[in-house]
């Protein structure tokens, strides 16, 4: 019985060890990857990415001084910021992201372009910078102070944080369409979108999930099929119609973006005049999600 107690107390101790490790880990290596982007691709071709970066890249530039002591001074502010505003835990992973990157970026300075195309570094180097700000945002931590300052500011100001940021970077797109050429800032420009979309990928993962509501004369046939062709649980919702005021069962389930076609198809075959609205889900947590499987 001791020994097995042992045995359980190892694997609990383990297990979190692991959880505790994994995100400092996968965050460094996003820091790794974010410096491999930033220095074998963009920075030999003299394009930029946006925010902090950005402007870090472009200080470097003017000043020759190493392009890690601006990454990590010109977050240094954002540390206590992100600590007040959001967490404790944030401002760890953000210091740890940071201090990463200004170390990796001074390690791979000298390794000099994968590329000398501009198109072709600013899409690979975007992909791989992209996954690597996407694995430390996805674990806790952020690269980025002007996100910061954009919430902060949007709580003052009728603005999102969005148009905030987009303020940002078109001040920033603009600097460097004087410092390195305007067809460099509209190299930029891609890389910037490019990792703007990896960056959504790498967090919400490949497999993007969509939340669907259907109102049917037929939900419980509906229910079956998805049920026994999807392999996926529904949950009914009770609602009331406005015009008619009748009570209706609703179903609401998820599913992923590849079974969204066959949901539909599912629908379509009971009642063509069914309501379905479809909505965007970034992440789904607990609950029976799990597929069944499908004889």
């Amino acid at each position: 019985m001791t020994r097995r107690l042992r045995k359980i107390h190892k694997k609990v101790r383990n297990h979190t060890v692991y959880k505790k490790a994994k995100p400092i880990v996968l965050v460094v290596f996003g820091a790794l990857l974010a410096a491999a982007g930033l220095e074998l691709f963009i920075i030999p071709n003299e394009i930029i990415d946006g925010g902090i970066i950005g402007i870090s890249i472009m200080s470097s530039y003017l000043s020759k001084l190493p392009l890690g002591l601006f990454i990590f001074f010109l977050n240094v502010p954002f540390f206590y910021v992100g600590y007040k505003q959001i967490g404790r835990t944030f401002a760890i992973m953000t210091m740890l992201g940071v201090t990463s990157l200004a170390i990796f970026s001074e390690l791979l300075h000298k390794t000099g372009a994968v590329t000398n195309d501009f198109l072709l570094a600013s899409v690979f180097g975007g992909l791989i910078l992209g996954v690597g700000v996407g694995l430390i945002i996805r674990y806790g931590g952020s690269l980025d102070g002007t996100e910061i300052v954009s919430i902060l500011l949007s709580k003052k100001h009728p603005f999102s944080v969005g148009e905030i940021v987009m303020f940002f970077n078109v001040f920033i797109f603009l600097s460097a369409g004087f410092v390195f050429g305007w067809d460099r800032a509209m190299y930029s420009l891609l890389t910037y979108f490019i990792v703007y979309k990896t960056i959504d990928v790498t967090i919400e993962g490949l497999e993007q999930m969509k939340a669907v509501t259907i109102i049917s004369v037929k939900p419980r046939d509906i229910q079956e099929a998805i049920n026994a062709r999807l392999g996926r649980n529904v949950t009914f919702l009770y609602g009331k119609g406005g015009y008619t005021g009748i009570y209706k069962e609703v179903i609401y389930c998820v599913v992923t973006r590849l079974e969204l076609a066959k949901l539909k198809k599912i629908v379509l075959d009971f009642d063509r005049n069914a309501f379905v609205a479809i909505e965007h889900v970034s992440d789904v947590m607990g609950g029976k999600f799990r597929k069944k499987n499908i004889h």
